[in-house]
């Protein structure tokens, strides 16, 4: 198959001037300007202002083909019917405006039922990593403080007995299993899915709800080894709706073609989704972004390449990805030729460093889908840059502009912006932002500055505001689209009693990207293991945080000057 090339008069126009045409106003993604927690900040003039416009949209689809998991199938028509039920249980049982629902569980139809239900009546939807185990959930519980918690029947065994330690938590309600003691079960409440389409119509809770209420409480990773909770507003989780039919319309102008307009009759876009929805990506730029504009999620319950393939075959997938390790494996299943692929239009992916190569790959073996990369964060709500088409083939580095409600600037280490091309911390503002992180004051002030976000990244911006993601500041390294804070690792390492001195470092993966790996030295006359150690982190952490390889020091590890561990030269022992 022969590499696809771009047209010789791309570009036809400025990234400046589509971007000018598409934001001008009367123009679809018309810009305007409001204070936002005091800070003059762009927003799209024309976007939903909260999460409840999000489901009085979706609502609108009718019986079109919402959610596809395994043999279930619901409409839209069908799961605002649950979606209601559910708010109106959760409004009676007590949740009030301000309460937070934690919401634990892998992809599962019910999920995003659990979501948008929190989110109408009026409380502050709170997703915890399903990854998690028992002590990590630990602290998503009772940092959060939530009242009631709607989980999956392995998360309920995950803190079954430690409930107790939970002394908010008032209720607990398990999805697909039967009730056990102390909880409800949420199919006694909604019924299976394929009876949702019968429940009442239902309406919407009279709840006050404005788009700069919180509406979410993510939880990301600190490099303290405590995660903490991203404070979304409603405007920010709305927001997302925007961004990637904006880069789509503006990919259109660049090529010199006119953009389509949509029709009522045109077909469904269809995404698989194998991103987990309790991590930004998944639920806001994926299941938020297709509620309110009609496409249909095929939902898998955790990424399998197998099972993606035949899924994308059967539902004629439009669109696939998540993370670049999934990009790679498409590239596989391509070339094996087991699946008719060809209905797929578009594969994206973000959350992990990309290389440059396989933009180029996927142009080649998908001449017919477009790729499409993006940078955000838990605190930017999802997406704050996109890059796709063209634009992305000539730059295959960056992670494209920001969107143009965004604003982003390189600085030094005393704040000052950098001139274009200089590489400096990257910061960020706009109406994703976060407000802050709960009950977080000390992190708030390192992290936010007068509507500013430090990212901790660092970054070169061109004259044309392309960003280069070019390292992280943060002691952090991406597995496969998770972040991994070394410290957190690194403490777990701590408490085994033979270990001394502990440095996890970033190894070179072909597809995740990186894996952690650790050195360690042993306290003098002290016995343990490679495996050992691996089963002590395995026990206290989530499987994708365990040191895929740990190497045994004899000796404290080597320090700089200022007491840093040199890990650029532990990097080389393996």
């Amino acid at each position: 198959m022969t590499e696809p090339t771009t047209p010789p008069s791309w570009p036809a126009i400025s990234l400046a001037e589509a971007t000018a045409r598409l934001t001008a106003p009367g123009a679809p993604f018309a810009i305007a300007e409001i204070p936002i927690r005091g800070v003059p900040t762009r927003i799209w003039a024309n976007a939903p202002l909260t999460l409840r416009d999000i489901v009085v949209a979706g609502r609108a689809h009718g019986n079109k083909t919402f959610l596809v998991y395994e043999d279930d199938r619901a409409s839209f028509e069908a799961f605002s019917r649950a979606t209601l039920a559910l708010a109106e249980n959760l409004i009676r049982g007590g949740v009030r405006p301000g309460d937070r629902v934690a919401i634990a569980m892998r992809n599962l139809p019910e999920w995003p039922v659990a979501f948008f239900a929190a989110i109408l009546a009026g409380a502050i939807a709170t997703p915890l990593n399903a990854w998690w185990t028992g002590p990590e959930l630990d602290h998503g519980f009772t940092d959060s403080g939530a009242s009631v918690a709607i989980v999956d029947e392995e998360r309920w065994a995950r803190i079954a007995e430690r409930r107790g330690g939970y002394p908010a938590l008032a209720r607990v309600l398990i999805a697909r299993a039967p009730a056990a003691p102390g909880t409800e079960s949420l199919t006694d409440l909604i019924g299976p899915v394929a009876a949702w389409g019968d429940l009442p119509e239902g309406t919407l809770p009279e709840v006050a709800i404005g788009p700069e209420d919180v509406a979410t409480l993510f939880y990301t990773s600190g490099t303290t080894g405590r995660s903490k909770g991203a404070i979304g507003t409603h405007r920010a989780g709305a927001s997302n709706v925007m961004a990637h039919p904006f880069s789509a319309a503006r990919a259109f102008l660049r090529r010199g073609e006119p953009v389509p307009v949509p029709y009522p009759g045109a077909p469904q876009k269809v995404a698989l989704l194998s991103i987990p929805l309790f991590h930004v990506t998944g639920c806001f730029a994926t299941l938020v972004t297709n509620l309110y504009r009609g496409g249909c999620l095929v939902m898998m319950r955790r990424w399998d390449l197998a099972r993606a393939l035949a899924l994308i075959e059967r539902e004629r997938c439009t669109s696939a990805g998540g993370v670049p390790t999934i990009a790679f494996q498409l590239l596989d299943g391509m070339a094996a030729g087991t699946h008719d692929l060809s209905s797929l239009e578009t594969i994206s992916y973000g959350g992990a460093p990309a290389p440059a190569e396989l933009v180029r790959r996927l142009r080649a073996v998908f001449p017919k889908a477009q790729p499409a990369t993006g940078w955000g964060m838990t605190e930017t709500t999802a997406t704050f840059t996109h890059h796709q088409a063209e634009d992305y083939v000539h730059r295959p580095d960056s992670c494209g502009p920001p969107l143009p409600v965004g604003e982003a600037k390189a600085v030094d280490p005393e704040g000052n912006a950098l001139p274009a091309g200089e590489v400096g911390e990257l910061w960020v503002k706009g109406p994703v932002v976060v407000a802050g992180y709960w009950n977080r004051p000390d992190a708030d002030a390192e992290v936010f500055r007068e509507g500013w976000l430090r990212t901790g990244d660092l970054a070169r911006i061109d004259d044309e505001g392309f960003i280069t993601i070019v390292d992280r500041a943060k002691d952090m390294l991406i597995r496969g689209g998770e972040n991994i804070y070394c410290a957190e690792v690194e403490s777990v390492l701590h408490e085994h009693p033979a270990v001394v001195d502990a440095a996890v470092v970033g190894l070179p993966h072909p597809t995740l990207g990186e894996e952690p790996g650790a050195v360690v030295a042993i306290a003098r006359g002290a016995e343990t293991s490679e495996e050992a150690l691996r089963a002590f982190v395995a026990d206290r952490l989530a499987a994708f945080k365990v040191p895929v390889r740990i190497l045994l020091h004899e000796e404290i590890l080597p320090r700089n000057p200022n007491g840093k561990i040199l890990k650029s030269a532990l990097k080389t022992l393996f």
